[in-house]
């Protein structure tokens, strides 16, 4: 059963032990991050902060800082369960057959229609209206000490399109500048961004902060443009999530919300925003970006402030990461058929580094699926794509540098492409323009350029291999 609101969650972790609580003061600039780092690197808990130095309310974060947190959060046994979930619902067996067969399946989405945000008129997250609209409260975290200020780090960011009405929610970190206004971090190729431009004015704007696990998860997946993220939750939480209007903005919200701030961005305004110590693990620079103003805070009484902290990695985003990974594993098999498995290392910060199985049938098939992969929404900013054959365990970091290592020629193996990167790639001389490289670690066909037979892999039978099982302790060995 879904957890129904943050403190559900928070209640249903201390419950299992997973929960710590922070009893003495600290302070929302650097030491809170601080403990959270050290926390996460660690493997766990979750915190809550219950004093935090200028502020009435608590601040919970590592919220999702371990595969077991994650699993918690979702009410799942492992993280292949929604991606079952998920291949079930597109009839998507591993051993179907090509794309055009999978299409005529897809009709079954609409059992998706029973997971559809349902609309309440009255919520939790309305109870206190605070006059005059302020941030104040608001124990908003310093992460790091060359951060350009504090950041509100894991808001859910509610616009619409103004042309087809369709809802966006996205995180995107906010900088408070004062009481009332914050930075907008949209870069040039996120949905809200794209709002943003079509409006040609004001967009409203609406920012829950704290909602229930699978609602915050929403946010961070890279769905396909129009997809309701939502509905998305729902579906991840097995029923849908209720939804109030806002006060002053034509904008629903998660009913049971911890705080909820509205306001609008216009688009003529933009202000010097940053830098921050990002996900990357590096300070992104300072650079000019939209404008929040608030027009409304409302929340429960007894709100908590949720917050993450982003940083080198490991952090509590790779652990996010990895849900979308397996998740979004059927998705990327309904275009490529071939694609066995899929990694994404963390020390890539999910968008550096990809690692992806085929099944390999005729030549320039890698070179086909690294393309592929580059056309596929954000995996357009994939710096480096590695592709191995499908008896390759992608997840075993060892085997891969074995078989990239061995197996690739350069002048024959490495493809560099110029496109799109990430908005946060430093190493790219321009901001959101560079290049990429695929590597073609699978073996060689004589059509690819090489004319002698491949190697076979040098392995001990399976019946040495029993024997020795079987005599082992005989051996005297450990």
């Amino acid at each position: 059963m879904a957890h129904e609101d943050l403190q559900a969650y928070l209640a249903y972790l201390e419950q299992k032990g997973m929960l710590h609580r922070v009893k003495v003061e600290v302070d929302p600039v650097l030491e809170i991050a601080a403990v959270a780092d050290r926390v996460v690197k660690k493997g766990g808990p979750a915190l809550l902060f219950e004093r935090v130095k200028g502020s009435p309310l608590p601040v919970a974060t590592n919220l999702f800082g371990s595969v077991e947190l994650v699993k918690a959060a979702l009410q799942i046994a492992d993280l292949e369960e929604p991606a079952g979930r998920l291949r079930a619902l597109l009839d998507l067996p591993a051993t179907a057959g090509g794309w055009l067969e999978k299409l005529k399946h897809l009709p079954r989405l609409a059992e998706l229609g029973r997971f559809l945000p349902r609309r309440v008129k009255t919520a939790p997250c309305q109870e206190v209206r605070v006059e005059p609209p302020s941030l104040a409260e608001l124990p908003v975290l310093q992460l790091w000490p060359e951060d350009g200020g504090r950041f509100i780090t894991l808001p859910l960011v509610f616009t619409h399109d103004p042309v087809t009405g369709r809802r966006n929610v996205g995180m995107y970190r906010m900088q408070v500048f004062d009481d009332r206004t914050t930075g907008m971090h949209w870069q040039v190729h996120k949905d809200g961004a794209e709002h943003l431009r079509k409006s040609g004015d004001r967009l409203e704007v609406a920012v829950a902060l704290g909602a229930d696990p699978a609602v915050i998860y929403a946010a961070t997946a890279p769905l396909p443009p129009g997809f309701d993220e939502m509905l998305f939750a729902g579906f991840l939480r097995r029923e849908p999530v209720e939804m109030v209007p806002a006060l002053t903005v034509n904008v629903e919200v998660p009913a049971r919300a911890e705080i909820i701030l509205e306001g609008y961005v216009d688009v003529r305004e933009r202000r010097l925003e940053g830098p921050f110590g990002d996900h990357t693990g590096y300070y992104s620079p300072a650079d000019y970006y939209p404008v929040f103003h608030l027009t409304c805070l409302t929340r429960r009484r007894q709100a908590v402030y949720p917050a993450t902290v982003v940083g080198p990695p490991p952090m509590e985003d790779v652990y996010l990461g990895k849900v979308t990974e397996r998740l979004f594993l059927p998705l990327i098999q309904l275009q490529l058929p071939e694609v066995v498995d899929i990694n994404f290392p963390a020390e890539g910060v999910f968008h550096n580094c990809v690692i992806v199985s085929i099944r390999k049938s005729y030549p320039g098939q890698a070179r086909k699926v690294m393309h592929a992969l580059w056309g596929m929404g954000q995996m357009m900013f994939t710096r480096l794509v590695i592709v191995v054959d499908d008896d390759v365990n992608v997840h075993d970091p060892g085997e891969v540098r074995w078989r990239v290592l061995g197996n690739i020629e350069p002048r024959r193996d490495v493809v560099i492409v110029d496109g799109p990167v990430d908005a946060l790639d430093h190493a790219s001389a321009y901001t959101g323009y560079g290049s990429k490289m695929g590597l073609d670690a699978t073996r060689k066909l004589p059509e690819e350029g090489y004319p002698r037979p491949w190697p076979r892999e040098a392995r001990m039978s399976r019946e040495i291999l029993e024997l020795i099982d079987r005599k082992w302790r005989e051996y005297g060995l450990p």
